[in-house]
């Protein structure tokens, strides 16, 4: 399995509403393109105060390298990215193989 997670800075007039319909955008991508099997969300929720300024987390589950290379350039992520990207601050992501 890989996976591909990420955290967000929004940027400051992006609302709660429009918060919640990125991560509508981003998790009605599971079952719509093949092999990713599953996406998480929330706020940042830890006392450590280590976020740097990022508010909101995800984590995408594939099944394997291959299937997320396929969603890199899948057009409904690209439609996802274009919902998403605009109201973004900052953005990281990072991916792993699971051990």
């Amino acid at each position: 399995m890989v996976r591909h997670f990420g955290v967000f800075q929004f940027k400051k007039n992006i609302g709660e509403a429009q918060i919640a319909e990125c991560f509508r955008t981003m998790k009605a991508m599971v079952g719509e393109i093949p092999g990713l099997l599953d996406m998480e969300y929330g706020p940042y929720s830890s006392p450590e105060g280590m976020n740097d300024g990022f508010t909101h987390g995800f984590l995408m589950t594939f099944d394997n390298e291959s299937s997320r290379d396929s969603y890199l350039p899948h057009p409904i992520h690209g439609r996802a990215k274009n919902v998403v990207v605009p109201c973004l601050e900052r953005v990281v992501v990072f991916d792993f193989v699971v051990r």
